[in-house]
């Protein structure tokens, strides 16, 4: 059996026990925490391509590929050349950049060799991919400082000791005009403007300007430098990835593979990126009581996708867990618990995160809406008649008010809780009742529910966003 199997074995029987203790819960984050330092070099070429590839969104040309290049390296006694391109945009980070850097991790250590591409070059363009808009560019000075503050934020995540720095300014600042002419007369202009964003950006009379036209060049170049086996990507940079596939081939070399990896899905659960304009996200310097809380936040269809890009579980572990909570032997509250704990531990070690799991504890889950403090008030008399929608517009601030809380109820981020007696009773909305009378919608979801009003009231919950319902 190899190492990963004994650990996974381990975890397994783990998760068949109470996840509601804390000592079961610190066995099982010490034993798959552990896994992030675990030489991964006893797995066949066919366990490494599997495993890299039950985290991405794809692999072209396909899992067989990867695997197969793997084992004509093995037998040349190398490791496959894996290639990252960061463009350093930002002094700040958050959990969604660490995606492609776990998956660099589990490379390395399954013996390959992992190189980071400093775009500095390209940063000076500006990557707009997935932009409505043109990136204003950086100056050599931001690039320096985003760099550093990126490096030391996503140190947890991966072994910055064991990698190549390279920027693509070494290759793209010294190309000449001529040569890029005589590129750019073997690309066709429709194969550039195959990007969803530029097209949106064109059909919408916004500006697209050359030098982000001619951004899929320059990265293609990166890959034709570095003749690297395989590149790592967001789902959003596939044809930047396709694009050094075809320049490699021009240029007689064998193509790269391309790994893509999922978008991160904000914490609001209104079903937008993780990014930091949106407010969605959890940043890496944040204080491990804080990242504990913002993943308690999530809905409940967020902690598959959440375990799986950031977690070292294997699809069965995850399908274990997630499977308890579907037949109710496991309480979401507590698999919820695990994977704030997961990200914490990685973060800042298992000592802090079981302290934030009790601190957790002690402030919220003993506690009803009523002691949270002041909270918005949406009074049947007054909004009776308005439709949810209009409502979380009019209280919780929700823009545009319609699609928002139909986007929202849609992934059952829509909620009606009640407390009683007993603790907690939460309905979900369905996206229907989004867009029906507030006071119809409550009235029929209690009965439905055979639910009254207890001491604490009834709340309505979208998203992170809770506002009391009175006069019910």
């Amino acid at each position: 059996m190899t190492r990963l199997g004994e650990s996974v074995a381990h975890a397994s029987e783990l998760l068949d026990q109470d996840l509601s203790s804390d000592k079961t819960v610190e066995l099982l984050l010490a034993e798959t925490g552990s896994r992030r330092y675990l030489d991964l070099t006893d797995l066949s070429a066919k366990e490494q391509a599997e495993l890299i590839a039950s985290r991405t969104v794809e692999v072209l040309p396909g899992v067989d590929e990867l695997a197969g290049r793997i084992e004509k390296r093995r037998a040349a006694g190398k490791g496959l050349g894996i290639k990252l391109g960061i463009d350093p945009t930002a002094a700040d980070v958050h959990l969604g950049h660490v995606v492609p850097m776990i998956i660099l991790s589990r490379f390395q250590r399954m013996g390959h060799d992992v190189t980071l591409l400093i775009g500095d070059f390209t940063a000076k363009i500006g990557d707009p991919s997935g932009r409505t808009a043109e990136r204003p560019p950086l100056t050599d000075e931001d690039i320096a400082r985003n760099l550093a503050g990126y490096q030391e934020q996503v140190r947890p995540f991966f072994d910055f000791e064991k990698v190549k720095f390279r920027q693509n300014s070494e290759w793209l600042a010294p190309y000449t005009f001529p040569e890029l002419l005589a590129l750019l007369s073997q690309v066709p202009v429709s194969q550039l403007l195959q990007r969803e964003d530029f097209r949106n950006r064109l059909a919408a009379g916004s500006g697209l300007t050359m030098s982000e036209l001619l951004y899929p060049i320059a990265q293609a170049l990166d890959s034709v430098a570095l003749e690297c086996d395989v590149e790592l990507g967001g789902a959003d940079q596939l044809l930047n990835l396709q694009m050094g596939r075809k320049l490699m081939e021009l240029r007689g070399q064998q193509p790269q593979l391309v790994v893509t990896m999922p978008l991160i899905e904000g914490t609001d659960g209104t079903g937008a990126k993780m990014s930091k304009s949106k407010g969605n996200y959890v940043a890496l310097t944040a204080p491990a009581d804080d990242v504990f809380g913002k993943i308690m936040s999530i809905p409940d269809r967020l902690m598959k996708p959440y375990l799986e890009a950031w977690t070292e579980w294997t699809d069965a572990e995850i399908a274990l867990a997630t499977g308890r909570v579907e037949d109710r032997s496991l309480h979401p509250m507590d698999l919820k618990k695990v994977l704030a704990g997961e990200v914490v531990a990685a973060l800042y070690g298992i000592e802090a995160a079981m302290a934030a799991r009790a601190g957790f504890v002690a402030q919220f889950s003993k506690k009803s809406f009523t002691d949270v403090g002041t909270l918005p008030v949406v009074d049947v008399a007054e909004h009776g008649a308005d439709s949810i929608a209009t409502v979380l517009s009019k209280v919780l601030e929700f823009q545009p008010s319609a699609s928002a809380a139909r986007r929202v109820a849609k992934q059952n981020g829509l909620r009606l809780v009640v407390e009683t007696e007993g603790g907690q009773e939460s309905v979900v909305l369905a996206e229907a009742q989004a867009v029906r009378p507030l006071a119809e919608v409550v009235a029929e979801t209690l009965a439905e529910a055979g639910l009254t009003a207890g001491s604490g009231g009834v709340y309505l919950k979208a998203g992170r966003k809770i506002a009391q319902v009175q006069g019910v």
